[in-house]
């Protein structure tokens, strides 16, 4: 699943936010305003990967796994 999202948001700069002791897993591209894309369940941020490249140019692009999806941790 990493090196296909890896492949699909190449552009996108990985990053992990500590959010009330659970590690949340984003990418981040653009340099503009910036738009939050949450996915829904049972998807993953890959959801994004068609729109998000073209939504980059326009807006600072944040995507995030929500808590226990994709690589974001969950609560113990």
């Amino acid at each position: 699943m990493r090196a296909m999202l890896e492949a699909m948001l190449n552009e996108f700069a990985s990053r992990t936010v500590a959010r009330d002791g659970v590690a949340l897993h984003t990418r981040v591209a653009g340099d503009a305003p910036p738009l939050l894309l949450l996915h829904g369940h049972p998807q993953c941020m890959a959801m994004w990967h068609r729109v998000a490249p073209t939504l980059a140019r326009h807006f600072t692009v944040v995507l995030m796994d929500l808590r226990g999806y994709g690589d974001s941790a969950r609560p113990a």
